[in-house]
């Protein structure tokens, strides 16, 4: 089954009451089943302020492609990094007493 990944959509622009309603409807309906969709005021003075909506939804076939390709290269490169440090000599020190 694939992983679930978190997508955002940002709404930075100045608009109407109106048009910002139909934006936010548009994007609930079409949100993926159990999305568990969250709105957030973000930023602040200086940067200016954004409505951020967050969401869960399956990766794409690609994402999938892109994933399985570097975890195996990461899994692969980890073995690697095991295996050298297990042939490296090392003399364990005793424990000083006092």
């Amino acid at each position: 089954m694939p992983r679930r990944v978190k997508d955002f959509i940002d709404i930075s622009e100045y608009t109407s009451l109106d048009d910002l309603i139909r934006y936010l409807q548009t994007i609930r309906d079409n949100l993926p089943p159990e999305h568990q969709a969250e709105l957030k005021i973000r930023g602040d003075e200086v940067f200016g302020r954004r409505l951020t909506i967050t969401y869960f939804r399956e990766q794409t076939p690609d994402e999938v492609e892109l994933e399985t390709k570097y975890a195996a290269d990461q899994e692969a490169g980890i073995e690697d990094l095991r295996r050298q440090l297990d042939d490296v000599p090392f003399r364990q020190r005793k424990a000083k007493e006092r």
